[in-house]
């Protein structure tokens, strides 16, 4: 009667932790919450300030402090559209998704190479990938500068194209592995028994599964593409100038033209946060790949 009992008795006991331990974290949850709230209220103020701040007239946005129910304008929009955006925006896309596709294209296999079908010494290449990213920017600026102009590819979007793919492939190689890390052995097999190619797995099987950090890699690569300013402000001038080189035109002699630059950068920002929402579901998934085993 005691043995048969005991397990009965067992579950019992822990049932009743569990309880006691869900009634002890209720009062936390609206606390968390509430910080939570508050993190994200910090994050997203300055954003917020910025588009307030196009709004404003210059007489307003430089007052000091700055007034919040100052008159509204779009003054500041105004002069944006006048200054042109349209070919610095169209270099900014064409250098972002072009160098975004070719580090997708490179970064996948790479990692398949690493995670799945793990090469010999897997370790060390991935310390290689990772040390490419020890060296600063501007350490290579001038052996850039000088190349570019030995080789006449001077304010020319591609070579930009090419420096930004160079600049994303470290990172999407060590994201994309851990992502590919999490395909089932499985359905790889599966595929290999009936015939399919090292492509055709790729593109079929592998590619499916791993479409949220994919998303998630394709979006932070082309993040910082779109964000880079000091290979371009260096690289270009008035042909392959992006976004970023054309903000900075607003910081002029004359002073800081602020409503027109936080118009400016508003209006640059749209591509990008049209792009985290469109992607948002995937690139949560994505970064939650891996998380928990």
């Amino acid at each position: 009667m005691s043995t048969a009992t005991t397990p009965a008795r067992t579950a019992r006991v822990a049932t009743t932790r569990r309880e006691r331990r869900a009634r002890s974290m209720q009062p936390a949850k609206p606390l968390w919450s509430f910080l939570a709230w508050v993190v994200g209220l910090l994050f997203v103020a300055p954003v917020l300030w910025m588009v307030l701040t196009s709004l404003h007239s210059e007489t307003d946005a430089a007052t000091n402090p700055p007034s919040i129910a100052a008159g509204l304008t779009l003054d500041g929009y105004r002069s944006f559209l006048a200054a042109d955006p349209v070919a610095p925006l169209l270099n900014s896309a064409m250098a972002s998704i072009i160098s975004t596709l070719i580090v997708l294209c490179l970064a996948i296999p790479a990692a398949y190479a690493l995670s799945i079908r793990p090469v010999e010494k897997w370790t060390d290449v991935m310390f290689f990938f990772l040390s490419t990213k020890f060296l600063p920017i501007v350490a290579g600026l001038l052996p850039l500068y000088l190349f570019a102009q030995n080789t006449g590819l001077l304010d020319n979007i591609w070579l930009l194209v090419l420096l930004y793919t160079a600049m994303n492939l470290p990172i999407a190689v060590w994201m994309m592995r851990s992502f590919l890390a999490e395909v089932p052995v499985d359905i790889l097999e599966a595929a290999s028994i009936d015939g399919a190619g090292l492509l055709r797995t790729l593109a079929t099987v592998v590619a499916p599964v791993a479409m949220p950090g994919i998303a998630a890699t394709a979006l932070i690569c082309f993040i910082f593409s779109w964000n880079e300013l000091l290979l371009a402000r260096t690289l270009t001038a008035t042909v392959a100038g992006t976004s970023p080189v054309f903000l900075t035109s607003f910081v002029t002699s004359q002073g800081l033209f602020l409503a027109q630059l936080c118009a400016a950068a508003t209006a640059v920002s749209l591509p990008v946060l049209v792009a985290g929402f469109a992607a948002q579901d995937k690139l949560v998934q994505g970064l939650s790949l891996g998380a928990v085993k």
